[in-house]
């Protein structure tokens, strides 16, 4: 045993000293543009909590009255004695919610997409993935064992080139809709054409974009104004949304399909009754208050307008997430904690969550953020780089 652990000794070591070695941080107070770590209140760009409700009253009040209603925990798996009425009502209302024809929960984003790319593809099938998609989409088309075909970062020539020389029964292209670590969208409407012409599905992983994209923050569907029975869209509730857990939406037949073939959803446990009921409350007040999504967008707009003017060059992006390249590893800690010591908390990326040579600050803004927050934000980092 000694050898396996002075072998993972080594490993750890070697992370420290590439500057790869990671932290956590422990939180004593609720999420939000504030945080209290470590005795210390500092501003909050750390999260995805877009809309600033992940300690809204109202999903709060929501999850307490789940609780006296159905307990603390499902008990069982969905299609064994799980099912509890706060997730039916929550799946019907993020159809509704999305423009899509049914919808089923899942324990996480991770385990949706796990059971969305498994349950449609095997060896006979072909999946085609951006080369900086999320783990958990990589890690499904491995899982399925299809074949697994990266291609370029958005690189729609690439796409399509594979796309038509793929001989597999079944195709399946898989991509975020906002990139977790750069910010930027996939052409996603290109993408469906695509799939159109080579009968292909197109999974879409909007995390990051359900409660930010489209006007209302309706997600990817909304915004790009796409509706056909190929698309498979995926959402988060543990972002923008405030709480936990998933949603598939899509067509009634891929969804009867997914809820007998899915197995991170047929053997799981359903997710506490508080979960989707948190989530219908998100979506009511998201419905009941346009202005919170407003409210994001120009905070992102004023994050942008005052980097240019401080010369600071974030990456190009529309969405919440707001990446600033620093390089190396040890220069983006160094500026995290820097900032940390300023009063703001704003998380270092490294390898291998981005490519070598790409490590970052990412700016994470919410519409909990006041204009003066962005500001004193933008004036810290601009200190801190220039010292």
């Amino acid at each position: 045993m000694s050898a396996c652990l002075e072998r993972l000794r080594q490993g750890i070591a070697e992370l420290d000293r590439e500057g790869l070695l990671r932290h956590r941080r422990t939180l004593d107070s609720a999420q939000g543009a504030q945080v209290v770590i470590d005795g210390r209140r500092v501003l909050n760009f750390s999260g995805n909590d877009y809309l600033g409700l992940a300690a809204d009253p109202r999903l709060a009040a929501a999850a307490h009255a789940a609780i006296d209603a159905f307990g603390t925990g499902a008990g069982a798996s969905p299609l064994v004695s799980g099912h509890q009425r706060a997730h039916r009502e929550a799946e019907e209302r993020f159809a509704r919610f999305a423009g899509v024809e049914r919808a089923l929960l899942f324990g996480s984003g991770y385990a949706a997409n796990l059971g969305v790319v498994t349950a449609l593809c095997g060896r006979d099938a072909e999946v085609f993935g951006d080369r900086l998609n999320h783990a958990c989409l990589n890690d499904a088309a491995i899982l399925s064992r299809a074949r697994f075909t990266r291609y370029p970062h958005c690189d729609l020539d690439a796409l399509e080139a594979a796309l038509a020389a793929s001989r597999a029964e079944v195709r399946l292209v898989a991509t975020d809709t906002v990139f977790s670590m750069d910010g930027d969208l996939a052409p996603v409407a290109q993408m469906l054409a695509l799939c159109e012409r080579h009968d292909a599905w197109l999974l879409l992983d909007d995390a990051h974009g359900i409660g930010v994209l489209g006007d209302t923050g309706r997600g990817a569907l909304r915004h790009f104004s796409l509706r056909s029975p190929r698309v498979i869209h995926m959402a988060t509730l543990g972002k923008a949304l405030g709480g936990y857990g998933a949603f598939v939406g899509g067509a009634a037949e891929v969804i009867e399909w997914l809820l007998q073939r899915a197995r991170t959803y047929i053997y799981s446990t359903a997710l506490p009754a508080t979960a989707a009921a948190t989530a219908t409350a998100a979506m009511e007040a998201i419905e009941g208050d346009p202005t919170r999504v407003a409210r994001l967008h120009a905070r992102i707009g004023l994050f942008r307008e005052a980097c240019a003017a401080a010369a600071l060059a974030p990456m190009p992006s529309a969405s919440a997430i707001q990446p600033l390249p620093v390089g190396m590893p040890e220069r983006a800690v160094a500026l995290s904690a820097a900032l940390f010591e300023a009063g703001f908390f704003v998380p270092a990326i490294r390898p291998p969550t981005v490519p070598r040579g790409t490590s970052r600050l990412r700016v994470s803004l919410s519409a909990a953020h006041s204009a003066d927050d962005v500001s004193a934000l933008v004036a810290a980092i601009a200190r801190c780089t220039s010292a």
